[in-house]
C-alpha cells in the first residue's frame, strides 16, 4: 500500500450559530488517501483565529515527503517530518502540521487491521472515556450567569466542568501581558468561583484554567485564595510556559493541585516538568505534540511518575475522537477534555455522531477512528480563504 495524495481542509465550523464562538475558530481536517482506495482522517487545528490555516499550508508544504510511502510505518515517517522540519523549530507549528498526519496514519492502520485505534495502541483500559465540560458558559458575565450554567452542566450528567473565571484577562489569551490582575478583576472571578462551588456542591470538580497569564506572585495569590475559598481541583497553566524555572516557584507555594502542558510540546518538553515533579496532572494535546504516536508516549513517561493524564481538547472532533482513542489505552488517564457548547458543530463533521452518556464518551468499537469526515459538511464550510 502506497500514500497517494495527502490534503488540508480548512473549515469555519458551524456552531450553532454561538455568539461567543461562531467565527472565532478554523478547524483543519487531514486527508490521506492510498493506492488501495482506503483513506485515512485526523485533525491539525491550532490557535488563534487563522492559526488554523497556518497549519493547513504546512500540511500541504509536507505532502511530497508522505507520496509514495508505506502509510503502515508511521514511527518512520513521524521521524521523518520531525527531523526534516526541526530546522524551522522542532515544537509547535511543526508538530502541529505532523499530528494530524499521524492521526490519519493510524486511521489507515486500523481500517486494514479492521481493528480500532485504541486496540493497536495495547486494548481497551476502561469501557468508555471520562469526560470533563469546558466551554459551557457562553454568554455568562456575573456570578449569577455562572451558577445557573454550571447547574445546567450538572443536569446533563456531568461531574466536573472548567474555565477562566477571571474575565478582565479575556483579551490578554493571544497577547503578551504584564501577568498582574486588578483587585476588581481578581474579587470578580473569585466571586464567581464561589457561586459555580456554591451551585455544583462539594462533589462536582471545578477546575480553573489561568491560561499563562500571570507572573509568579499573582498565579500563587489567584490559586492559593481560589483553593481556600472554593476548593478547586486543579489550577491549570498559572504561568507562562515557557517559564519552567516560574513553574517550579508557584508550585512550591501553591496549595492547590496544578496542571499545565497543553502548550508544552513532543516528550522532550515534558522529561523536565516530570523529573521535577512540577505538576499534579498533564495535558497533552494530540492534535499539538505530534499525534497519536506522541501523545501515548508521553503518556506512559507520566505514568512512571504515577501522574495521571487529561489531553487537552479546544479544536473539533478529531481531537476528541483520537484523545480518546489514546485514553481508552492509557493506564494512568484522568478525564479528556471538551467544548460542551461546540457538540453540534462536532457530529455536523462525522458520518457517525460521538456517542455521549453522561459524563462519558463511548466509542463504537467500529476499525479506525471508528468515523469518517463527512466531506459534504466540511466542502459546505471550508474556509473562504481556502481553495482546495
Amino acid at each position: 500500500m502506497k500514500i497517494t495524495n495527502v490534503e488540508a481542509w480548512v473549515v469555519e465550523p458551524d456552531l450553532g450559530g454561538l455568539k461567543d464562538y461562531q467565527g472565532e475558530w478554523q478547524w483543519t481536517f487531514v486527508t490521506i488517501e492510498t493506492d488501495e482506495g482506503i483513506t485515512g482522517w485526523g485533525e491539525s487545528s491550532s490557535s488563534p483565529r487563522n492559526g488554523s490555516l497556518l497549519t493547513g499550508e504546512g500540511v500541504r508544504a509536507v505532502r511530497e515527503a508522505l507520496i509514495g510511502e508505506d502509510p503502515a510505518d508511521i514511527e518512520r515517517l513521524w521521524h521523518k517530518l520531525f527531523r526534516r522540519y526541526t530546522y524551522m523549530g522542532s515544537r509547535g507549528f511543526p508538530t502541529t502540521i505532523i499530528s494530524g498526519i499521524d492521526i490519519a496514519l493510524w486511521d489507515i492502520k486500523g481500517k486494514v487491521a479492521g481493528l480500532p485505534v485504541y486496540d493497536l495502541l495495547g486494548g481497551k483500559m476502561r469501557d468508555d472515556v471520562r469526560m470533563y465540560a469546558n466551554a459551557w458558559f457562553g454568554g455568562c458575565s456575573t456570578p449569577d450567569d455562572y451558577a445557573a450554567a454550571a447547574k445546567k452542566v450538572v443536569a446533563q450528567g456531568h461531574d466536573a466542568m472548567k474555565m477562566d473565571p477571571f474575565l478582565e484577562m479575556q483579551p490578554f489569551h493571544t497577547m503578551y501581558q504584564d501577568g498582574q490582575i486588578s483587585a476588581a478583576g481578581e474579587n470578580l472571578g473569585c466571586d464567581i468561583t464561589a457561586a459555580v462551588r456554591e451551585a455544583v456542591g462539594p462533589d462536582v470538580e471545578v477546575l480553573i484554567d489561568a491560561h499563562g497569564h500571570y507572573n509568579v506572585a499573582t498565579a500563587v495569590r489567584l490559586g492559593n485564595r481560589l483553593y481556600d475559598e472554593s476548593k478547586i481541583d486543579w489550577f491549570e497553566e498559572p504561568c507562562p510556559p515557557e517559564g519552567v524555572d516560574a513553574l517550579r516557584s508557584v508550585r512550591q507555594q501553591l496549595r492547590a493541585p496544578m496542571c499545565t502542558g497543553e502548550r508544552l510540546f513532543t516528550r522532550w518538553d515534558y522529561s523536565r516538568i516530570l523529573q521535577e515533579g512540577l505538576t499534579d496532572f498533564i495535558m497533552p494535546d494530540v492534535t499539538w505534540t505530534g499525534g497519536i504516536s506522541e501523545t501515548k508516549k508521553i503518556a506512559t513517561m507520566a505514568e512512571t511518575y504515577y501522574i495521571p493524564i487529561s489531553p487537552h481538547n479546544a479544536q473539533g472532533p478529531g481531537q476528541i475522537m483520537a484523545g480518546a482513542h489514546v485514553s481508552m489505552s492509557t493506564p494512568n488517564f484522568y478525564r479528556l477534555e471538551h467544548a460542551l457548547d461546540f457538540k453540534p458543530g462536532y457530529d455536523r463533521y462525522m458520518t457517525e455522531p460521538f456517542n455521549w452518556q453522561g459524563n462519558k464518551l463511548v466509542l463504537n468499537g467500529k476499525p479506525g477512528l471508528g468515523t469518517d469526515l463527512d466531506m459534504d459538511a466540511v466542502r459546505a464550510d471550508l474556509h473562504p480563504d481556502w481553495v482546495v
